[in-house]
């Protein structure tokens, strides 16, 4: 099969395998704009599977084999370079706003056309968000607080920014300049591993009580931080 070095390279996670058929010739019919480099059909499979950690997109099925997949957006976050793209039929905007705020990239429903689908795994894929526009207003009004709170703050914003170091200032304010690329991408610009990158930004998620990529861009983009390593 054809392929580019800026081929977007996508994993299926869905229990149903007609689905996977479906979504594998879509995007495959695509080459080399983007392919399918692996698929799962559980939970554990797509934990275990080599192919996930090659991946540019996930696209995530939310019930995989009649268990929750919401559950697992966090390993995927450290297994897999890439985003999540949730794919679901339910039309529950709790559970669409809740995976979100747990690390998931954008969320599409499976009534959407074929291109709708290929559209959000080019934005994603590219680090931008995919997400209907009540369900956006309602992520941003969670993560500015000016929606219903994720559970209690502690401490003022000024004592959470004061907390860190340095270092980490500059992180920070490296992900805002770099908001699409991926993290080796910016661990490379900050002259360390990406190991080393995933070990601060845990640190500083905990510091300013944020949770994962999109919600420190929008927390720091509020309060003016990327320009504090200048």
């Amino acid at each position: 099969m054809q392929q580019s070095p800026d081929t977007i390279r996508v994993f299926l996670a869905d229990d149903h395998r007609v689905t996977l058929w479906g979504l594998q010739r879509l995007i495959d019919s695509t080459s080399p704009r983007m392919r399918v480099i692996g698929s799962a059909t559980t939970r554990s499979e797509l934990l275990c599977h080599h192919a996930v950690g090659d991946a540019d997109v996930v696209l995530l099925d939310l019930d995989l084999g009649g268990e929750s997949s919401a559950d697992v957006l966090h390993n995927l976050q450290h297994l897999c370079r890439g985003h999540v793209l949730v794919l679901t039929a339910a039309d529950d905007p709790e559970q669409h706003r809740a995976v979100v705020m747990k690390g998931a990239r954008g969320v599409v429903h499976k009534s959407e056309p074929a291109d709708a689908v290929l559209r959000a795994i080019e934005k994603v894929s590219a680090g931008e968000v995919w997400l209907q526009g009540a369900l956006l207003g309602d992520v941003l009004g969670l993560l500015t607080g000016h929606g219903t709170p994720a559970g209690p703050a502690h401490g003022s914003d000024a004592s959470r920014i004061a907390s860190l170091t340095a270092r980490e200032r500059e992180i920070v304010a490296a992900m805002l300049q770099l908001t699409g690329a991926k993290l080796f991408a910016v661990a490379e610009n900050l002259a360390m591993s990406e190991h080393t990158l995933r070990n601060h930004l845990t640190t500083i998620y905990s510091k300013l009580q944020v949770h994962g990529r999109l919600e420190l861009h929008v927390y720091a983009t509020a309060h003016g931080l990327g320009a504090m390593a200048h």
